[in-house]
C-alpha cells in the first residue's frame, strides 16, 4: 500500500456485518487506507478469511465472531479491541437483515428478527462503543459513527413494511444522535442505499418480494457493495469539522 492511501492511519475502526456485502467491502477499504479494523459478524470462518486477505494486503484486522443482539458479547468485543489496539474512533454500524413479507401473513419470527437485528442490534452496538468514541473525541481525535439505513426508510415498497420501518428508525435515530454527540465532536452519519447486490436478497423467501426484485433487476444495474464502501470512505475522510449527516446512494436507473 502506498503512503497516499494512508489517510486513515492510526485510526481504530469497528465494522459490524463485516462477513459479507457492504460490511466486507467497507472493512477492506478502511484497512487499505491504513485503519486497524475489527471485523464483527456471526460467521467466524468468513471473518477469518477476510482478515487473512486484509493482512496479506498489508493491513491490520481483528476477527471477532459476535451476534450484535447480544449486549454482553458486544461489550466483551469492545474491551478486546481496546486492549488490542487502544481506543476505538470509528464505528460502522452496518449489521442488518431484510425479510419482506405480506402483513398479516408473514411468520412472526421473520418480522421479529428484523426488529431485533435492525433496531435493537443497532442500538446495542451504539451502547457498546459510544463510550470509547466519546473518549477518543475528548482526546482530540477524529471520530465517526456511521449507521446503515436504507432508501426504504424514506419511500414505500410493497411487502417491505417491517424492514422499511426498521430503517426509518435508524435514520431518525441518527438525526437525534447528532444532537447529543455532535457537541462532543463525534460525527454521526447515515448512509441510505438503494438496491445493492448483497446476500440480503438471498434471504428473501416471500414470492411477491422475489418477483419484485427480479423485475427490478431487468431494468436496473444494482449498486455493488464496493460502491457503498466508497461512500463510507468519503465520509470518514472529511476534515474533522465536516459531518456528512445523510448520504443517499442510488442506482442511476432506480427512480425511488
Amino acid at each position: 500500500m502506498t503512503s497516499a492511501l494512508q489517510d486513515l492511519a492510526g485510526r481504530v475502526a469497528v465494522v459490524t456485518g463485516a462477513s459479507s456485502g457492504i460490511g466486507r467491502a467497507s472493512a477492506t477499504l478502511l484497512a487499505a487506507r491504513g485503519a486497524k479494523v475489527a471485523l464483527l459478524a456471526r460467521r467466524q470462518s468468513a471473518l477469518d478469511e477476510l482478515a487473512a486477505e486484509i493482512r496479506a494486503a498489508g493491513g491490520q484486522a481483528l476477527a471477532l465472531a459476535v451476534d450484535v443482539t447480544d449486549q454482553a458479547a458486544l461489550d466483551l468485543a469492545a474491551a478486546t479491541i481496546r486492549k488490542t489496539w487502544g481506543c476505538i474512533d470509528l464505528v460502522f454500524n452496518n449489521a442488518g437483515v431484510m425479510l419482506p413479507g405480506a402483513i398479516g401473513q408473514q411468520d412472526t419470527a421473520e418480522w421479529q428478527q428484523q426488529i431485533d437485528l435492525n433496531i435493537s442490534g443497532a442500538m446495542r452496538v451504539i451502547q457498546a462503543f459510544v463510550p470509547q468514541l466519546e473518549e477518543a473525541a475528548a482526546k482530540g481525535g477524529t471520530v465517526d459513527l456511521i449507521n446503515t439505513s436504507s432508501i426504504a426508510g424514506q419511500y414505500l415498497f410493497p411487502y417491505f413494511a417491517v424492514y422499511s420501518a426498521t430503517k426509518a428508525y435508524v435514520s431518525h435515530l441518527t438525526r437525534h444522535l447528532r444532537i447529543e454527540l455532535g457537541p462532543k465532536n463525534i460525527r454521526v452519519s447515515m448512509i441510505e442505499p438503494g438496491i445493492v447486490a448483497t446476500e440480503l436478497q438471498d434471504h428473501v423467501t416471500f414470492q411477491g418480494a422475489k418477483d419484485w426484485l427480479a423485475n427490478a433487476a431487468k431494468s436496473i444495474d444494482f449498486l455493488q457493495p464496493a460502491d457503498v464502501a466508497q461512500v463510507v470512505g468519503f465520509i470518514v475522510s472529511q476534515p474533522k469539522h465536516v459531518n456528512l449527516q445523510q448520504v443517499v446512494i442510488m442506482p442511476t436507473k432506480e427512480g425511488v
